[in-house]
Order: structure tokens, then C-alpha cells, then sequence
């Protein structure tokens, strides 16, 4: 029996996705919370994990909640510095952190999704180790098998099998899932058919798993309670956010409407500039008053753009950090350099644009807009905007472009749109596209700024046109029946 639960042990451990867990060696330098830092939404999950919504909670728990906010917002250091507070206190039951910037295959797809979530619940427990063994004895074949079965044969089954033993304690906890929309596609490929279906989109697999999240949850034997981090893009919002349809999840967790997260990255930049100051024997009166007010403000509620400000006066080898700092303060319209000091955040911000159907054109519109926005008047509003960028007014040309960027851009709601205005998490999004030596080269997202105003002309224009055609249409029908 021994033998046989080590071989079957083996055979899942090398289906699995070892640089998902929480603890890897893959995410040794993986973000964390500064302590002291985002205390309250860590004590608030860690709350909703142990107790649910408490008092509130039915006869039916809601095992699963959605945290979200945009690109950048710290998502990932919360929900790693969660899943250690969760383990060392014993409430931990699996996680799985997915990045599309990995190496690794198993953490760029869902193949290995759930057998590295039942590599872990097999760890809790001898007994629960041994039921995951007995179903990999009994469905050899269970590794190549969809998601969902795998969820049936791996988890739900020794679970339910693990429940039945009343003279055992309950099992409980977390299982933590991160980046959900950084999952690519998984492609399959048969050449025996002549006319192959069309390829899967990352968004067909990411819903997968979010359905497959859902049917575990809703398992009267399932015990653990489902936290997924991800940006708000449109396939979480439409299965978390159904519109007027009441939802099985809990009460979402919106980090940036939810949270101010103005004072604990002021506390992160005064807690890293001390670090610096003694690493460097720079004086008190460093940095200049106002730095950190200043940073704060530019960081817009973002912990990506503070930690990589912080991540590059740490690793700078070339310049001073006073340098440095200095040219991160100016960086907007003044910044001469032909290297790139934000190289992390400009990563980022190309990996969000690129999501877009057409991201050049994405940029079009975006800067388009911001130019836009300028203008205290009707122009500017949401409606407004698309009837004169929009080729077709009957399209739905905005929605297509960047219904990806939610978590760049504050997109009005529809029933919104003809009194609100698009708006924008970061205002160093425009330092990045507006400067050529940031966005040109590899990223090719540069548009100058007279191709922005030929753009918006020759979008004017072309509406124009198009309302003419109409009232000329319009006035030959009228004429016939005259």
C-alpha cells in the first residue's frame, strides 16, 4: 500500500506545475506586501476565509470571491503575502500563481491547474493522500483527461470519499488562485482533419477555469473557500458581474474603489528611502522634500510604479541614485535619456496594450481620448467619444479595442456613458507612450503626436460623412414619396 501510494504520489507530482505554488523556488523574489502595508484588505480575506460573511452567511455559503483592481495595483504581492499567513497558520489548503512572463509552460496554461492544486490538498493529510492515490490507481489515464473530470477523479472525490470519516477533523482554509488572466491558451492540434476547428483564445480558457472553480465550489463536500485574483478584464467582469442576475459569489473585493492605497505606499517609499539612506550614508535631508508626496501622487494608488522605482535605485549600477530620482521626477515631458528607467513598468504596460485586437489603434484611441478630456464640455463624454472615432457609429469599435484595458483604463458602464468620460488609472501611462525611447523599439507603440491629430481628423471626417450620407439617404426617401 506504501509503495503503491509513493508511485502514484510520483506519477502526479510530474504533472504538476511546481512554480505555481506559493512557496517556489521559481517565486523566491516573487512581490510581498511591506509589512506594515496593506493590512487591512489582508486582515479583511483573512477574515472572509476563516468565517465567511458571517453572521450574513445562509444555509449555502458563497465559497468564492473575486479580487480585483487594475494592472499594477498589487494583487499578486497581496495574495502572496495571504497564502504565507494562511500556511503558517494552518489554513492553507492549495494555490496556484499563473504569469505569462514564466518560463515555464505549466504556469503560462491550465494543463497542470489541477493536478498542482490535488498535489497539495494531498499534503494535509495521510488520509486524503491516500484517496488521491487510490483514484490515480483506479484512472490511470485521469492526466489526460479535460479539467473537469480531473476535478472529479482528483479532488472531489477523495474529498467526499475523506468526509465520509465523521472521527476525523473537518478539513478548511483557502485555495488561492492568482493571475487568472495572464492563462494562455492551450492549443490543440490534429492533423488528420481537414478543416481543424479555429484556435482557442485565452479568455475560452480562462473561462474553463473559472467554470470549473464554480462546480468544485458548489460541492457540499468541497470544505475550502476560493479566492481568485485577476485585472477586471471583460471575461471575469461578465461571470462575476452579471448584470441584474444574482451571483453564487461572494461580495467582490475591488482594490482600487475599495482600498486608498496612498498611505501605505507612502509608508512603502518612507520605509525604502531609510533603507537607502543607510545603504548609501546619504543625509536626513535626503531625499528633497516633497520626493515622496510627489511619487505617491504619480503612483496613483499603484504599488507596481513605487516598487519599481524603488526596485531601480536598488539595482541601479551606472548613475547614482540621486541621479536616478531626479530623472524619475522629470521623467514625463523632460526626460532626455535614450535608456529606459522603468523598465518593469513599461513591460507591464505593453503586455496589457498588446492584449487589445489592435493595439496600435488602441493607442490611437487612447491618446486620442486624453486629448479629448481636455475639454470641459459634452465632447469629452463617453457617447460622445465614440461617435467621432468610431468609423461606423453603429459599431462597437470602442468596446473591441479596449475591452481588454480595464485595468488601464476607467471604462464608463454603458447606461454611463453619455454623462461620464473615459478616464485613466496612471498618469505615468502617457510619460510611457508619449516617449520613443520607452515604447518605440521592441514595443513598436509609438505614435507621434501629429499622427494623433491626423487620426482624430480624419475620424472627424469620416463621421461627418457618414451623418450626411444618412441625412442624404433620408432626404431621397422622403423625396419619393412626395
Amino acid at each position: 500500500m506504501v509503495h503503491l501510494t509513493v508511485c502514484c504520489m510520483a506519477e502526479l507530482e510530474g504533472h504538476i506545475a511546481a512554480g505555481a505554488i506559493h512557496n517556489s523556488d521559481e517565486r523566491c523574489d516573487a512581490p510581498k506586501c511591506q509589512p506594515e502595508t496593506r493590512v487591512a484588505v489582508q486582515n479583511d480575506l483573512y477574515d472572509w476565509i476563516l468565517d465567511g460573511d458571517g453572521a450574513s452567511e445562509s444555509e449555502y455559503p458563497k465559497k468564492i470571491k473575486w479580487v480585483t483592481g487594475p494592472a499594477g495595483c498589487g494583487k499578486t504581492a497581496i495574495m502572496g503575502s495571504l497564502a504565507g499567513r494562511c500556511a503558517t497558520n494552518g489554513v492553507l489548503g492549495a494555490t496556484f500563481f499563473f504569469a505569462s512572463w514564466s518560463a515555464s509552460m505549466g504556469r503560462r496554461r491550465k494543463t497542470a491547474f489541477v493536478t498542482t492544486l490535488a498535489s497539495q490538498l494531498a499534503e494535509h493529510r495521510e488520509d486524503l493522500k491516500n484517496a488521491i492515490s487510490n483514484a490515480i490507481e483506479k484512472s490511470p489515464s485521469v492526466f489526460k483527461k479535460n479539467l473537469h473530470a480531473q476535478m472529479e477523479i482528483l479532488v472531489l472525490a477523495p474529498l467526499r470519499e475523506v468526509a465520509l470519516q465523521s472521527d476525523r477533523p473537518q478539513l478548511r482554509g483557502a485555495i488561492i488562485v492568482d493571475g487568472v488572466d495572464e492563462c494562455e491558451a492551450e492549443q490543440y492540434h490534429d492533423g488528420s482533419r481537414a478543416h481543424p476547428p479555429p484556435a482557442r483564445t485565452n479568455e475560452q480558457d480562462q473561462l474553463e477555469i473559472l467554470q470549473i472553480l464554480l462546480a468544485v465550489s458548489s460541492d457540499p463536500s468541497f470544505p475550502f473557500r476560493i479566492l481568485i485574483a485577476s485585472r477586471p478584464e471583460r471575461v471575469f467582469r461578465t461571470f462575476f458581474d452579471p448584470p441584474n442576475i444574482p451571483t453564487p459569489f461572494a461580495h467582490k473585493l475591488d482594490l482600487h474603489k475599495d482600498y486608498d492605497a496612498n498611505a501605505d505606499i507612502t509608508l512603502f517609499f518612507e520605509v525604502q528611502f531609510n533603507h537607502l539612506r543607510r545603504r548609501y550614508n546619504f543625509p536626513p535631508s535626503w531625499p528633497p522634500p516633497g520626493t515622496i508626496q510627489t511619487l505617491v501622487e504619480n503612483a496613483s494608488g499603484q504599488f507596481i510604479y513605487a516598487a519599481t522605482v524603488i526596485r531601480l535605485l536598488e539595482t541601479a549600477h551606472q548613475d547614482p541614485p540621486e541621479a536616478l530620482l531626479k530623472a524619475i521626477l522629470a521623467m514625463g515631458a523632460t526626460l532626455k535619456t535614450t535608456s529606459n528607467p522603468l523598465k518593469q513598468l513599461d513591460a507591464l504596460y505593453s503586455h496589457v496594450l498588446e492584449s487589445s485586437p489592435d493595439p496600435l489603434l488602441s493607442v490611437r484611441w487612447i491618446r486620442s481620448i486624453k486629448e479629448l478630456n481636455r475639454y470641459i464640455s459634452r465632447l469629452s463624454w463617453a457617447s460622445n467619444v465614440h461617435l467621432l472615432l468610431q468609423t461606423d457609429p453603429e459599431s462597437n469599435e470602442a468596446e473591441h479595442l479596449l475591452g481588454n484595458l480595464h485595468s488601464l483604463i476607467r471604462i464608463p458602464p454603458p447606461s454611463d456613458q453619455a454623462t461620464t468620460k473615459y478616464d485613466f488609472y496612471h498618469k505615468s501611462l502617457f510619460d510611457f507612450l508619449e516617449d520613443p525611447t520607452r515604447c518605440g523599439n521592441e514595443q513598436n507603440l509609438y505614435v507621434e503626436k501629429k499622427e494623433i491629430e491626423v487620426f482624430k481628423w480624419d475620424r472627424f471626417i469620416q463621421a461627418c460623412m457618414s451623418v450626411f450620407c444618412f441625412l442624404f439617404r433620408l432626404c431621397l426617401l422622403l423625396t419619393a414619396y412626395i
